[in-house]
């Protein structure tokens, strides 16, 4: 195990397993218990849509009570330097996405489509399938938000998931799968693991993961691209524009939203401002540089 820095103190705060090489070998067995056709599909026990429906509308029961949400706001802080809104933020886009997907919209998500032949007898069939099993791995900056919908995306279609959360924020994600347990979920469908980047490599790379979810840099990116041999789906690092037109009015918001689109969460989201053009009014106004000291 390691320990988890307290960010609040620089003491140690809580310890977390890190799995090595040599202890892969149950992660490759659970998964290995998985066919290609997954835990469920059109044809095979097309019941978990119904149950993953059901799980989805109380984990969107659980997150709508305030002091579930706030617990969940909270370990988001204990672990990202993120604002109490920023943290809450992440907990209510998860309640409504399981609101989205509650009742029988799981088993909607599996439609499938047909289309006519150029001849009597002749028909395609298109069905909507899983991979079996797959893997995710997701960052530290949302580490609720992120975990919640690609890994549910996953179960919902039928999918076995070993999952990998920064090992710094593995804390949310843990409390996450524990309250999905709680709504019911099977406890064999998911398993956590916590390692280093190649550890982790090692068992993405292993012909047992049919696909993988990665979120994550550009480099990290490229580099399972061709150690999976393709079998990966990238959502690496973004590049943000932010342009100001050429009217000039309240400054004072401006330069605050341009500081917090930049340096809120330490500007540690895919979503932050990475480059600013100014039409040229607010230079010749002198606004730009008084919006720079505001926002210093």
């Amino acid at each position: 195990s390691v320990h988890v820095i307290d960010p609040m103190n620089g003491d140690n705060f809580i310890k977390t397993p890190n799995t090595s090489v040599a202890e892969l070998q149950p992660f490759r067995d659970s998964l290995a218990s998985v066919p290609k056709t997954g835990l469920h599909n059109p044809f095979k026990s097309p019941e978990r849509y119904l149950m993953y429906g059901d799980v989805s509308a109380k984990a969107a029961a659980e997150l709508a009570k305030p002091e579930v949400a706030d617990f969940f706001a909270r370990c988001i802080q204990r672990v990202v330097p993120k604002s109490y809104a920023q943290a809450m933020g992440e907990v209510k886009i998860v309640k409504i996405f399981f609101e989205n997907f509650g009742g029988d919209q799981v088993r909607f998500l599996a439609r499938g489509f047909t289309v006519s032949g150029d001849h009597a007898g002749q028909q395609s069939q298109g069905l909507r399938w899983p991979y079996g099993p797959v893997a995710l791995v997701t960052p530290f900056n949302f580490p609720l938000e992120i975990v919640g919908l690609q890994l549910m995306g996953a179960l919902y279609m039928g999918n076995k998931v070993v999952a990998k959360n920064c090992s710094r924020t593995s804390l949310v994600s843990e409390q996450f799968v524990r309250m999905l347990h709680h709504c019911g979920m099977p406890k064999s469908d998911v398993d956590l693991i916590n390692c280093d980047g190649p550890v982790m490599g090692e068992l993405l790379s292993d012909p047992l993961v049919r696909m993988t979810q990665f979120t994550g840099s550009s480099r990290v990116a490229e580099h399972l691209a061709l150690a999976t041999r393709g079998k990966v789906k990238l959502e690496d690092a973004g590049f943000d524009w932010k342009i100001i037109g050429p009217d000039l009015q309240d400054l004072d918001y401006v330069a605050y939203q341009c500081d917090q689109d930049a340096y809120a969460c330490q500007g540690q989201k895919c979503s932050a401002q990475s480059i600013l053009f100014i039409h040229e009014n607010w230079q010749s106004s002198g606004s730009s540089v008084s919006g720079t000291a505001m926002a210093s």
